[in-house]
């Protein structure tokens, strides 16, 4: 099963996901140059945040898994780092894919939204206004879009 993983200044990668978590999340660290201890998730074409260092912290069941069990096949990510506020500060997610904005405005809203921030315009959000019913996985229960972001090769 592979994946698309975007990052970088327009890179991407197809990645084998039939592996363990551990080797999927050492592996997109290094090849999107994130420090070993940051953590990392991906955020996926539809907006869902699929966070890949829930389960790995020391004393976590050791329990044989494979990645493929969080990700959609042949599904299209964009890797982000989280950054976890201190002292009472919001956590952000940080996109690892350079111009997120100007490439996937829908996306680089969804992570506005999740670190607690104000959409860029309300132009924006009336022409994102048509959401289906998919439900995040997580403290916020907002409609996640159903988009699909366009091919891109390197």
């Amino acid at each position: 099963m592979f994946i698309k993983v975007m990052f970088g200044a327009g890179c991407w990668e197809l990645v084998n996901t039939w592996c363990s978590p551990v080797t999927l999340t050492t592996h997109l660290r290094q090849r999107g140059q994130v420090p070993p201890d940051a953590v990392i998730a991906l955020l996926a074409e539809d907006g869902h945040l699929v966070s890949l260092d829930e389960g790995l912290e020391e004393g976590a069941s050791q329990a044989p898994s494979m990645g493929s069990a969080l990700l959609q096949e042949r599904g299209t990510y964009v890797l982000v780092q989280i950054i976890k506020g201190e002292d009472g500060a919001p956590t952000r997610y940080e996109s690892l894919l350079e111009n997120l904005d100007d490439q996937y405005p829908e996306l680089a809203e969804e992570l506005r939204y999740l670190s607690g921030l104000h959409p860029m315009s309300d132009c924006r959000k009336k022409r994102t206004s048509t959401r289906r019913g998919h439900q995040e996985q997580g403290p916020s229960s907002r409609p996640r879009r159903m988009g699909s972001l366009p091919s891109r090769t390197r």
